[in-house]
């Protein structure tokens, strides 16, 4: 053996070819096995649910994606939505944010939008009714404020009324005359407010300062409905008595500037087609306040007071 020249030594040895034999022989084996064995699809069927819950599915798949092959165990695997990462998370985050940014930005440019529309309508109002009746103004009998949604004329007691009752006087009656035509072009609700001082009164007409406050309120608001083509509707009238003072009551002359008729434009829900209205009322000039060629005289017919008492 050993006299064997050195190349016929190499090579696999004996054994494997017969190891190699017995393999093939055994798979052959297990093959004739499996074909005459019957499988138990249920049997198989829970195996397969057991292996998908211990492996799962870690590729990321879309949820969409129909996965291939016919196997059985491929049909109890679904495709696995990944957990969400910190950047997923964000994004998605930041697209349920962007939609409500967008639109409480579009909210507040058109209440801003609203808001500058109504201060000028504010603004037109104030300074026509100001213009109209400035010299009014100027003898300390009317006066304007401006509100944010709203303008007030506000008419002290001075030459109004007679003491303690709500008969208007002849000058009041053509300053009315005035306003009704300034208020018939200028749109939105009127409210009428009545405001006495807290000196108690009782007559056999007014009990107290409350009924006065409210017959006040009443007459200027027929007044003005009577002397211009105001809807009524638009008109409400309040009386509040002593209970809304501009000063204390601790002297005369803050008495007298308590007892007042206001009537207050609330322009706030002024229709759209106003501004037209509005617009001829911005271009008014100084020097209408001078008394109309209308005979005024004639709308106004002053009647003796009812001595009924208001209750």
């Amino acid at each position: 053996m050993d006299d064997l020249p050195e190349e016929e030594k190499r090579g696999t040895p004996a054994w494997v070819m017969t190891f190699a034999d017995l393999m093939s022989l055994l798979m052959c084996f297990f093959v004739l096995l499996l074909s005459f064995s019957e499988i138990d699809a249920n049997k198989f069927k829970q195996i397969a649910e057991e292996m998908a819950k211990a492996f799962g599915v870690q590729r990321d798949v879309p949820a969409l994606e129909i996965p291939e092959g016919t196997s059985p165990v491929f049909k109890h695997f679904s495709p696995g939505k990944p957990e969400p990462t910190v950047l997923d998370q964000v994004r998605q985050s930041k697209a349920e944010r962007e939609p409500e940014v967008e639109t409480n930005t579009t909210q507040n440019k058109v209440s801003t939008k609203q808001e500058d529309a109504l201060k000028e309508k504010v603004d037109t109002v104030a300074e026509s009714a100001r213009k109209r009746l400035d010299a009014s103004i100027q003898d300390g009998r009317v006066s304007v404020e401006e509100g944010r949604k709203s303008v007030t004329i506000r008419v002290e007691e001075k030459g109004s009324f007679a003491s303690g009752s709500s008969r208007i006087t002849f000058e009041f009656e053509e300053l009315l005359y005035r306003m009704a035509k300034i208020l018939e072009q200028i749109p939105g609700d009127l409210t009428v407010e009545g405001h006495t001082d807290n000196v108690p009164i009782s007559t056999a007409r007014y009990r107290s300062n409350w009924n006065l406050s409210a017959d006040r309120a009443a007459t200027v608001g027929n007044a003005l409905i009577k002397a211009a083509d105001i809807d009524p509707g638009r008109v409400k009238v309040v009386g509040y008595g002593p209970t809304q003072p501009r000063f204390e009551n601790d002297s005369r002359e803050h008495r007298a500037k308590n007892r007042r008729v206001e009537i207050i434009i609330d322009l706030s829900n002024a229709p759209d087609e106003s501004r037209l209205r509005l617009e001829d009322l911005a271009e008014d000039r100084e020097g209408s306040d001078a008394s109309s060629s209308d005979d005024w005289t004639d709308v106004f017919r002053s009647k003796p007071e009812s001595q009924t008492p208001v209750w």
